[in-house]
């Protein structure tokens, strides 16, 4: 376990992430990182090692324990199957007889299926989070665990995948010295009981938790100072004149010995004028320093490959096959949704009282269907329709920026591509669709006086189906092309104006300007009012014919709204929403896909 220290603007962050393969690919850097002397090109370093940030990104509505289990379903098991079938082999081969209770855990975590509750519960215990594995892992708004416990549920989100290497970078910001000591002390048993590495970084540790490393590395302008263990640190410094005060923690005083401001006090050498000691004075120290010797006869001993070092790298992108990684998304939503159930009521009643408003402004008593002015009102009454179906679907906008975090840092580490993602939530979403949709129609349509045809009846519940689905693709995209709440707001409601104002209901086709009819075209709203309209006007309620006009009453509102009097344009819109719905949605995953800046 190495603690990696350094001023603040040292490079502590960037050599973390260059060691994790996380680096911008725009950036240009020298030399070469290797994993037991292959290439990053040669395995996935994404899944090899972890890198955990300073900031816990979580989902607040699961539990620590779901959020695990979730973690280890994703990433599945690793190499530990191939492991056990060698070491079964090799216990046979020297006719050794295993301990029951060792021999059932491994091969419990060994094997897929039942393996993560097992796994899940073992990184509880480790980690200390058996108290608190059945408590939402909470944020500002939900009460949940406290800060040192969701940074113990951040590492062990990552210690159950294959990764054997946890890069991390100041995790101790926010917490106390007490909880970033019994942090690292639980990464210590990580480290020490399943072999792995952690690489650490930590601003100003306390003497208790600094003495739990092995090694340290000191970092100060880009440059490491000093590489070794923990024991010899003091003593490189000293062999340069500079000594560590009795009540001086020792973290502390390996983050000012380089600096110019600090250097000076800590000189001991009484017989010799002090000079600032820069850090490539001290680079260059090191390399006659016995530790520095030892570790350059080590870099230069070429590394020997062997089929197990190989073993430990993994070299598939995903931990389980696809439709494993599609389930353990599809059960996370569909865990989602029940906890976040009060949304999607609140949704529906606030239908329900809309509908009960629309259904009494437009009521059936007073919608008379005589003449051309009769339709022009009842023109409103289908646009009142068309605009809270397409208003309904501007809540997916928070709960998608809300949950984008959390998905950037999953997708980033490898736990299931996009389409796994993005493909649950939609078709989650259309039950939902059903019984909001559903619910408007009924208590809208024959009440505001709509043509009583059945068949209309279900031709406009089709249509408003599908202008929901997508409505509710659309937001999904602007919340990924947004990604924060500020800036998708603004562009949410920017969109709703244009696709309002575009719709033919507000400004009619006739109205538009030559050189903005494109606008009129390129809005979806429009293709559902034209067929709302058509659907609704060419009914046999409205077959009366004008005299003057010689037309359908019906016709002759189409005609007069600019609207396009043929039954056909029905089915154009039905055609174009369904275009439209998949149009956004991939969009919207492409766009995830996209590197978070």
């Amino acid at each position: 376990m190495t603690l990696l220290l350094g001023p603040p603007s040292s490079g502590k962050t960037t050599l973390l992430l260059a060691l994790a393969g996380k680096l911008d690919r725009d950036l240009e850097f020298s030399g070469r990182v290797t994993y037991n002397g292959h290439e990053m090109d040669d395995f996935v370093p994404q899944r090899t090692a972890a890198y955990i940030g300073q900031h816990d990104v979580h989902i607040p509505e699961m539990t620590v324990r779901e959020t695990i289990a979730f973690s280890a379903r994703c990433q599945g098991i690793g190499p530990r199957f191939e492991m056990l079938a060698e070491l079964s082999k090799r216990e046979k081969a020297a006719n050794i007889t295993p301990d029951p209770d060792i021999d059932v855990f491994m091969k419990a975590t060994s094997v897929a299926g039942k393996e993560t509750s097992v796994l899940t519960d073992y990184i509880l215990k480790i980690l200390g989070l058996e108290i608190c594995a059945d408590t939402m892992v909470g944020n500002e708004l939900i009460r949940g665990v406290s800060g040192g416990q969701k940074k113990r549920v951040t590492t062990g989100e990552m210690l159950a995948g294959p990764a054997k290497l946890l890069l991390m970078d100041e995790i101790s910001t926010g917490l106390d010295s007490s909880t970033t000591y019994q942090i690292v002390k639980s990464l210590r048993q990580f480290v020490h009981i399943l072999n792995g590495t952690a690489f650490i970084s930590l601003l100003q540790p306390a003497p208790e938790t600094y003495d739990l490393f092995d090694d340290i590395i000191l970092l100060s302008d880009g440059q490491i100072a000093y590489q070794g263990p923990r024991e010899h640190v003091l003593e490189f410094f000293e062999s340069m004149g500079f000594k560590c005060p009795a009540r001086k923690g020792v973290a502390d005083f390996l983050q000012e010995v380089t600096s110019r401001k600090d250097q000076r006090q800590y000189w001991t050498q009484a017989d010799k004028d002090y000079s600032f000691v820069t850090v490539e004075q001290f680079v260059e120290a090191f390399q006659s320093f016995h530790v520095g010797k030892g570790l350059q006869n080590d870099l230069a001993t070429p590394f020997i490959k062997n089929e197990r070092d190989t073993q430990l790298l993994t070299t598939k992108n995903y931990g389980v096959r696809k439709m494993e990684l599609l389930k353990a998304c599809f059960s996370k939503e569909m865990l989602l949704m029940k906890r976040n159930s009060f949304l999607y009521i609140f949704k529906l009643v606030q239908l329900l009282v809309m509908a009960v408003i629309g259904s009494s402004v437009f009521l059936r008593t007073e919608m008379h269907k005589g003449t051309p002015t009769d339709g022009i009102i009842q023109t409103g009454a289908v646009f009142f329709s068309v605009f809270m179906i397409m208003f309904n679907g501007l809540a997916e906008i928070s709960m998608v920026v809300f949950k984008l975090p959390v998905f950037f840092k999953q997708r980033d580490s490898l736990f299931y591509p996009a389409w796994a993602y993005a493909i649950p939530t939609c078709l989650l979403k259309i039950p939902i669709s059903f019984l909001e949709v559903g619910l408007w129609v009924v208590m809208t349509y024959y009440p505001m006086g709509m043509d009583p045809s059945i068949l209309r009846f279900l031709k406009q519940l089709l249509l408003l189906l599908l202008l929901n689905q997508m409505s509710s693709a659309l937001f999904r995209l602007i919340a990924a092309m947004g990604r924060e709440m500020t800036v998708t707001s603004t562009l949410s409601a920017f969109f709703l104006l244009v696709l309002f104002a575009n719709c033919g209901y507000i400004l009619s086709r006739d109205e538009v300007k030559k050189w903005w009819i494109w606008g009129y075209w390129a809005s979806p709203m429009m293709y559902a009012q034209n067929a709302i309209v058509a659907n609704e006007f060419l009914g046999d309620s409205w077959n009366k014919v004008i005299p003057l006009a010689n037309e359908k009453l019906g016709v002759l509102v189409l005609k007069a709204r600019g609207c396009f009097a043929k039954a056909y344009w029905y089915w154009i819109g039905v055609g174009a929403l369904l275009v439209l719905a998949p149009f956004f949605g991939e969009n919207g995953v492409d766009l995830d896909f996209e590197k978070k800046e």
